[in-house]
């Protein structure tokens, strides 16, 4: 089990009924104790699973899922009929569930006992009577859930349990989720805009402002001590050119100055309670007073290596989106990062998408460990030299993924993608990636664009598509998804098909 999500469970509960006697209850109560038992053993599973009994009647039901809901350590619950639990009486449950819901298809035992099974058998172990039961009832209601169908323990089975997990853990994490702007977003920009209280109804985090003179207040009160100690972890930390340490230079003082802009995030931040973050190069307090010299970039590599969230030009869509990538992929071994699209390189079969940013891209992605260097940015209220860590990204597969907001509903846009190795870029001294959008260059950023993606979006190596459904069918909106087989012709007729279906949706509601 991974120790960052030690603070939470999810539960188990069994279906049946007191139809087949009291035995039959006691024989599904221990075989459910085996396989929780079991599940959390296999190493497999992020979070620990919880028995919360047999339930055999509707007013048990209804009692499980008031509990979980109560329960802030409980992140999920997985239903699972062992024998033939009429639907019905989970009508009342269902509908006062809030948490989310995994319908795991399985059976106690992996084959049929050919030579020996009889009557009271086959009634005890109903799953492929009782979980069809159960899914038609939680169809009807319109129940949102993820479905697992195979043996409880195989491998296939507990990967997808575990995935599932992982969404439930970021959903969980979500719903206290602070973002902090600070400064709005940049001028005229449409991508990063949005309707910050439906995003709040829908997926739970919330958005506040913050004006640059209050974080400045945070900014003048740090001590250069403490600064002095964080420069001296830089050095420890990251590869640099030797000269870098000499006080006597400016490079040394942007150094500096960008340990104190850290410093300052990271208190105002504790003292909000926030995750997440946005900055605006445009915004960074007031030259009468305590002052940004730079954008922060190189707190906000670092800040997003700890999982604060982060947006630039003041993208909160993002910020929050990438808190939840990070929460996800803990105890996952491949990095995460906020990425933007930059530039193109045409290559034949090999044209690809040059990933960066003026600064701010995550270190848990770098093939090898950053160099921190000081260079010249022309961008911004303030063209000045400033620190950032450089680096390439790893070669290998990934998935990356994005929400906008389309006026009557959220979309989830996620897209495989391959990071290749770049070539030397020694004019372009920034954090990078570069890769291709599967299927190809073309019909990858093609359905993007048709989808209305963003310039932003929040890669992993880690996380596949499968995460990103079983997050749409939690949060209740639209995911589309490009991958090797998708055709732009398939998949414009899918954005039709889902337009018309949130507009009928829309209506009906």
């Amino acid at each position: 089990m991974e120790q960052a999500f030690s603070q939470y469970e999810v539960w188990f509960v069994t279906g049946a009924q007191l139809l087949y006697g009291g035995d039959a209850v006691i024989a599904v109560d221990a075989h459910s104790n085996e396989m929780v038992e079991g599940l959390n053993n296999s190493g497999r599973l992020p979070v620990k699973v919880v028995y919360k009994g047999t339930a055999n009647s509707s007013k048990e039901v209804e009692a499980v899922m008031k509990a979980a809901n109560n329960d802030d350590k409980c992140i999920g619950v997985i239903t699972w009929m062992h024998t033939f639990s009429p639907a019905k009486m989970w009508i009342h449950g269902l509908q006062q569930l809030k948490k989310p819901l995994l319908h795991l298809h399985t059976q106690y035992n992996k084959e049929i006992p050919w030579d020996t099974m009889d009557m009271d058998f086959m009634n005890l172990n109903q799953s492929a009577h009782g979980d069809r039961e159960f899914g038609h009832i939680c169809t009807r209601m319109r129940i949102r859930r993820k479905v697992v169908v195979g043996y409880w323990k195989e491998e296939n089975t507990q990967e997808r349990i575990a995935v599932w997990m992982r969404v439930c853990a970021a959903w969980a994490d979500a719903q206290d989720m602070l973002i902090i702007r600070f400064g709005d977003q940049m001028n005229n920009v449409a991508v990063t805009d949005g309707d910050k209280v439906e995003a709040e109804v829908r997926m739970g985090y919330h958005v506040d402002y913050c004006p640059a003179s209050e974080l400045m207040e945070y900014h003048a009160q740090v001590k250069d001590a403490d600064v002095d100690a964080l420069v001296a972890t830089y050095f420890r930390e990251y590869d640099h050119d030797k000269e870098l340490e000499d006080k006597s230079t400016e490079a040394y003082q942007k150094v500096w100055n960008s340990a104190k802009a850290e410093l300052a995030l990271r208190a105002i931040l504790k003292a909000k309670g926030a995750k997440g973050f946005t900055t605006n190069f445009d915004d960074l307090g007031q030259t009468d007073g305590s002052y940004f010299d730079q954008i922060p970039g190189l707190a906000s590599q670092r800040l997003m290596a700890e999982g604060y969230g982060f947006g630039a030009e003041g993208d909160w869509k993002s910020a929050a989106l990438y808190r939840m990538v990070w929460v996800m992929n803990q105890g996952l071994s491949g990095g995460c990062s906020f990425l933007e699209d930059y530039t193109l390189n045409f290559d034949g079969a090999n044209s690809a998408i040059l990933q960066a940013h003026m600064l701010e891209v995550c270190p848990l992605i770098a093939a090898k460990k950053p160099r921190l260097e000081v260079h010249f940015l022309g961008i911004g209220v303030r063209k000045s030299q400033t620190a950032r860590l450089v680096f390439t990204s790893k070669v290998g597969t990934g998935c990356t993924a994005t929400v906008v907001d389309l006026g009557n509903r959220f979309r989830l846009i996620v897209n495989d993608v391959t990071c290749i190795e770049p070539k030397p870029l020694p004019k372009l001294p920034v954090a990078s990636a570069l890769w291709i959008p599967q299927p190809n260059f073309e019909v990858g950023a093609g359905a993007w664009i048709l989808a209305g993606g963003t310039h932003h979006s929040c890669f992993s190596y880690d996380l596949t598509a499968e995460y990103w459904e079983d997050y749409a069918e939690i949060a209740g909106i639209e995911m589309v998804h490009i991958d090797k087989d998708t055709t732009i012709s398939d998949f414009k007729k899918e954005l039709r098909m889902n337009e018309v279906y949130y507009m009928l949706n829309k209506a009906l509601c």
